[in-house]
């Protein structure tokens, strides 16, 4: 399928796969990236509804490192368990050297 044929959810998913393991980028750097720089929430929403698609949802956090999607992954931690099993430190719930550790699409892709 084209990428101009994808919903933008899709198009999220596909960019969030792209996330490189031990890395981490924000709702709005994924939502910039795809032309709709005001859509940071539409990003969250499709994290939320990426279960089964294989998309490192985990990997996706706010502008400011902090796990706001947390309460969307089964079992008390598991997105703290998940990013910090590829080496990324979490402390309170927010990235430790999130500048880091940050990963731009639109520097990248």
């Amino acid at each position: 399928m084209k990428p101009e044929t994808l919903s933008f959810f899709d198009r999220v998913y596909e960019v969030a796969k792209l996330i490189p393991y031990g890395r981490v980028t924000s709702y709005g750097a994924i939502a910039k990236y795809l032309g709709a720089a005001r859509s940071a929430r539409m990003v969250g929403y499709a994290m939320n509804g990426s279960s089964g698609k294989d998309v490192p949802a985990h990997r996706v956090v706010n502008r400011k490192g902090l796990l706001t999607g947390k309460h969307h992954f089964d079992g008390t931690n598991l997105m703290q368990q998940l990013l910090e099993s590829e080496g990324v430190e979490v402390v309170d719930n927010q990235i430790k050297n999130f500048k880091q550790v940050f990963w731009d699409p639109s520097e990248t892709l």
